[in-house]
């Protein structure tokens, strides 16, 4: 989505103020809060379904 819509991972932290640790953890598919997956789609204008990617365990 980042980069259809041409954002930067700096500019997203930026637009939503979660810290790099959170952006680490969103890069590596560690748990995120729903709080920050709020920012992320009031920032992005998205809908909650638009972010996640379901990886089965194995």
């Amino acid at each position: 989505m980042l980069i259809d819509r041409e954002i930067k991972k700096q500019d997203l932290l930026k637009m939503t103020g979660i810290s790099s640790a959170t952006m680490a953890k969103l890069n590596t598919n560690e748990y995120v809060s729903l709080e920050v997956i709020d920012k992320l789609c009031s920032a992005l204008g998205c809908q909650p379904s638009d972010l996640p990617e379901h990886i089965a365990e194995q």
